[in-house]
């Protein structure tokens, strides 16, 4: 049955959480998964994303990839408005900030919160607008928590927004992790009394055994706070897809936290992944996993790629900081020797740069000229300019596509060309993040990295990635239709929090 509301600005939604990765973003994809489903016309939003896992959209807009994520849980195409604020570490103590898809330079945490973090409310709420203008329904994603007190007057992604807008907020708790209930109570009791009102109740998530159990210590958490809680849901493996930067989530996870599907041939594929500091991207070996027989690991040390049959150097935000840290562990030196004896190794936009000859960049380390590990015949300058584009070409005799999403500016002098980068032997380079998950080029590639290995591995025939992803997306939709209570959600997304929400002290300090 189609649903939609009556009109002028469309309904919404803030799901936060009590920590970080207590499941926001795959709970917010749920949800616009089951409301697509239903008949309505729904966006993803979050105002301000922490990640180095990003996508860029159609009009060369740079975004969060949980939100591309959420757009196609929604079946929209995604823009910019869905992700304005994208904050990309490059430290622990600073980032690039990235605004309406675009970068405008680096600041560090204290520069950011001390004042242009308020700066932003003004085009984060008109995002906000535009998209509630256009659609029935708007499913905001939180970050971190709405109870980090010292955080609160410059807000502008969980109770900021949640205010300035009058959404109402749903608060998820990871049960997994222990201490639920004194996190959702904690949760309520650390805001204003103001923030408080916004706040109609708790969705519980992974959880594991009898509900029956459980149902007491919802009821008794009815009672303290006089909030409902809205749904249970079930624990199960592999949901966390294009999460921000957990090397536990994404399609790739379900893969690694159970059994490998059997190969088609007699082989199994290795793949080991160098786990590089400020790591970007990781996603792109999801497509990897997906394949029967092929085993995924991220690997730090240089003996565990002795027995890899394709080892992945991925993209990162520190390209010259990673060469060092290879160099450090010893992975330059084996990474080498693999090149020499014809082993295949892939490198990915930062992968890439580090496999060249030499790194020139005055703009993201500012280190100036800087070797490479020389496995590929290219010479890479950092522009301070990013190039973010959606290329579509031809390799190994079969279409693909990716997204590129970099400041360094590949120089290439020699070798066979190879999407836009090259290869030589079995070293392989390129800037296009997302090439695997075109079927028939992944297929062929792996074909060909089977080969040079040795292995007699076959690629399945019928393995489709975005079908893949799509049965995902699918199970989180009906995790939210079987698990949650879908008609008092809809009354939530159509007309806020409910009136006469009690205040539960001792409220935020003053």
């Amino acid at each position: 049955m189609s649903r939609g509301t009556s009109g002028g600005t469309g309904g919404g939604l803030l799901v936060a959480g009590t920590t970080s990765d207590a499941g926001k973003s795959v709970v917010t994809a749920g949800i616009c998964r089951w409301l697509v489903r239903q008949g309505v016309k729904v966006a993803p939003f979050k105002a301000q994303n922490m990640s180095l896992n990003s996508f860029v959209t159609r009009e060369g807009a740079e975004i969060g990839r949980a939100q591309a994520m959420q757009a196609q849980a929604a079946r929209v195409e995604p823009t910019a408005l869905m992700n304005p604020v994208l904050l990309k570490p490059g430290s622990d103590r600073s980032s690039q900030v990235v605004l309406m898809g675009k970068p405008v330079g680096e600041m560090s945490a204290r520069g950011y919160h001390g004042g242009r973090q308020e700066q932003l409310l003004g085009t984060v709420l008109e995002c906000l607008a535009e998209l509630r203008g256009t659609y029935d329904a708007v499913i905001c994603e939180g970050a971190g928590s709405p109870a980090e007190i010292n955080l609160r007057r410059t807000d502008i992604v969980n109770m900021g927004i949640a205010r300035n807008a009058r959404l109402p907020v749903l608060v998820v708790g990871d049960i997994d992790r222990g201490g639920v209930f004194a996190s959702f109570f904690g949760t309520v009791a650390l805001l204003s009394p103001e923030d408080q009102a916004f706040v109609a109740g708790f969705l519980v998530n992974k959880f594991r055994g009898d509900v029956s159990l459980l149902e007491p210590g919802l009821d008794m958490l009815k009672n303290l706070t006089g909030r409902r809680t809205y749904g249970v849901l079930p624990f199960q493996h592999g949901l966390g897809i294009d999460e921000e930067d957990g090397l536990r989530v994404s399609l790739r996870g379900s893969v690694r936290e159970s059994q490998v599907s059997s190969p088609v041939g007699e082989d199994i594929l290795r793949v080991a992944v160098c786990a590089i500091p400020l790591m970007s991207n990781f996603t792109d070996v999801d497509a990897l996993a997906a394949e029967p027989g092929v085993v995924v690991r991220f690997v730090d040390r240089a003996e565990e790629l002795v027995d890899a049959d394709l080892v992945v150097v991925p993209g990162t935000r520190g390209t010259v900081r990673a060469l060092e840290w290879l160099r450090e562990r010893g992975l330059a030196d084996a990474l080498a020797r693999r090149a020499a004896q014809g082993r295949p190794v892939l490198g990915i936009c930062g992968g890439f740069q580090i496999l060249g000859e030499h790194i020139e960049d005055e703009v993201e380390s500012r280190a100036g000229q800087v070797d490479g590990l020389g496995l590929l015949p290219v010479r890479v300058r950092f522009a301070r300019e990013k190039t973010l584009t959606r290329p579509v070409g031809e390799a190994l005799g079969e279409p693909v596509e990716g997204y590129e999403i970099h400041h360094g500016v590949a120089q290439i002098t020699g070798g066979e060309p190879f999407l836009d980068g090259c290869r030589v032997g079995e070293v392989w380079g390129t800037h296009w993040h997302g090439s695997l998950e075109s079927d028939g080029f992944r297929r062929a590639f792996l074909r060909e990295v089977a080969a040079a290995a040795g292995r007699r591995f076959v690629p399945a025939a019928d393995t489709s990635f975005g079908s893949l992803r799509e049965e995902q997306l699918d199970r989180l939709g009906d995790l939210i239709e079987e698990h949650a209570d879908t008609d008092a959600l809809w009354r939530l997304i159509e007309s806020g929090a409910p009136t006469g929400l009690p205040f539960i002290p001792p409220g935020a300090p003053a």
